[in-house]
């Protein structure tokens, strides 16, 4: 039994935070209901191609897109603009622990679905509204997606080649990075809203938005900000406080160079045949390094490029200098320690036999997580959820589905 197991989810979200928040969930063993729109269901399922593909090589409804963030839930279809579809999802609801929904602020208020309506039937639920702004201020009612969030919120201007470079200018990064990290803080607010209940016994609303967990997430960034005054610049792959923490050239290709301490840059110096720089007064500590970033860099970049990626790998491992090569994603799934972890797994499918997976990343020695079904087909689990759940019977469903509820 998954640690969630006896937690019930009525996921309302689509495209990628909350079915992300969801997943999560629904991996760490909560039944996660997801309900979608009769006809189209989540945004994500038509982002393609690519789409999955079945034994005759040819392509499936399932765009990999939604198929990376929909594991282990349970879709119904409802179309909620109705009357009768509006009972049914609060009758769900009422037997839910947790809601998860990113409509505008103030969307779900005209179905009834909104916080104050389904506290009002289940004082119990932990209400989870993610949206690009905030249920507040000045930009509530704006519509918020990941890649402008990454504009407004600082990221880009932190991301890219420095100015001056060829082909300077802010640069997004290569995920929906904001999404993914709104999902991950909505799960530890949702997490910490259920243990609020244990202790107290009542529900909450929880307001996550976009643009405040970017800003939360520039980090170190934002305090170099706050404590000078001054917006770092764009670095490209160096980084602003260390150095050298960044891609080099070889005689081959490219290697990442992460240098943590003064330790580490001797054994570096030693490796690269160079260990006159540890005990060069510009560049002895790491403070010094940063200051004279400039004359340092290119030094090492006439010393890397003698050897191959894989030569400066072996040896700065060796020599305990953190390093590796910069993998793409054929190479990074053949990587000894991606497979020996078993990052990419199958789960059968219905429409190709099985379909790919990337792994959870949680580990729990107890109550590990568990992968019980594929993303679901849309609309694949409606007459099971409204019969198990609801109690409704088989004449009930085929009337709801004739009105076009379902």
């Amino acid at each position: 039994m998954g640690a969630l197991s006896h937690l019930r989810v009525l996921d309302l979200s689509r495209v990628l935070a909350g079915p992300w928040s969801g997943q999560i969930l629904a991996d760490l063993g909560a039944e996660v209901i997801k309900v979608e729109r009769p006809g189209s269901g989540d945004d994500t399922r038509a982002w393609g191609p690519p789409f999955l593909k079945d034994a005759y090589g040819e392509n499936t409804s399932e765009a990999a897109y939604y198929l990376s963030a929909n594991r282990n839930k349970r879709s119904v279809t409802i179309d909620f603009t109705q009357p009768e579809g509006q009972r049914l999802v609060r009758e769900l609801a009422a037997k839910s622990d947790i809601l998860i929904e990113n409509f505008k602020v103030g969307g779900l208020a005209a179905y009834g679905l909104d916080y104050e309506s389904l506290r009002a039937i289940n004082p119990r639920l932990i209400y989870c509204s993610i949206t690009g702004f905030g249920q507040t201020g000045p930009y509530a009612k704006r519509a918020g997606y990941d890649f402008m969030i990454q504009g407004l919120g600082g990221l880009m201007s932190l991301t890219g080649r420095p100015e001056g470079e060829a082909g300077a200018g802010p640069v997004k990064v290569g995920v929906a990075l904001t999404d993914i990290l709104t999902g991950l803080y909505s799960t530890v607010a949702i997490l910490a809203a259920l243990a609020h209940r244990d202790h107290d016994g009542g529900g909450q609303h929880i307001d996550m938005a976009l643009l405040d967990v970017q800003v939360a997430c520039l980090a170190n960034q934002a305090m170099n900000y706050l404590t000078t005054g001054t917006p770092p610049r764009r670095l490209g792959n160096a980084h602003p406080n260390i150095v050298p923490y960044q891609d080099f050239p070889t005689a081959d290709g490219d290697f990442i160079l992460t240098v943590g301490n003064d330790g580490q840059f001797r054994k570096f110096a030693e490796v690269a045949g160079q260990p006159h720089w540890a005990d060069d007064p510009r560049f002895a500590t790491n403070k010094q390094r940063v200051a004279n970033r400039a004359e340092l860099i290119p030094l090492i970049r006439q010393a890397t490029v003698f050897k191959t990626t894989a030569e400066w790998v072996a040896q700065l491992e060796t020599a305990g200098v953190p390093c590796g090569p910069i993998n793409d994603l054929a190479q990074m799934f053949q990587d000894p320690q991606v497979k020996a972890r078993g990052l990419a797994i199958e789960i059968p499918h219905p429409l190709a036999g099985s379909v790919p997976q990337v792994a959870s990343p949680i580990r729990l020695s107890e109550t590990p997580v568990e992968y019980r079904h594929a993303p679901p087909l849309l609309g694949e689990h409606t007459d099971a959820v409204l019969t198990e759940v609801l109690g409704l019977g088989a004449e009930e469903v085929s009337r709801l589905r004739g009105a076009g509820v379902l």
